[in-house]
């Protein structure tokens, strides 16, 4: 299957993205982008986030690069936003942030 044929695909993160998710979370992602020729990362229902999850966003994005797939972060929970605000990691993953008012 070429890129091309390859279909847009979006997957949402529920509850925590931490150490205790990370193996099971990590072939999802993966699985998701080799199947996919963009990813959108949902992460609205992100209750917790820590540095393995950080980590783990960090290799999905860059597995996409190389395996042709756009991978974009959205919808970023509170605890997200937090996160990355503290590490200053928007610029990293290059997606809009939207802070709640």
């Amino acid at each position: 299957m070429s890129t091309t044929d390859k279909p847009a695909a979006c997957l949402a993160i529920e509850g925590e993205l931490s150490i205790y998710r990370a193996t099971e979370l990590k072939q999802t992602l993966l699985d998701a982008v080799n199947g996919a020729s963009s990813l959108e990362i949902d992460l609205h229902d992100v209750s917790e986030i820590d540095s393995a999850g950080i980590q783990l966003l960090m290799l999905t994005k860059s597995y996409g690069q190389a395996n042709a797939c756009e991978v974009h972060l959205v919808n970023h929970s509170p605890a997200v936003l937090e996160v990355f605000e503290l590490l200053d990691l928007a610029a990293h993953f290059g997606d809009p942030l939207l802070v709640p008012a």
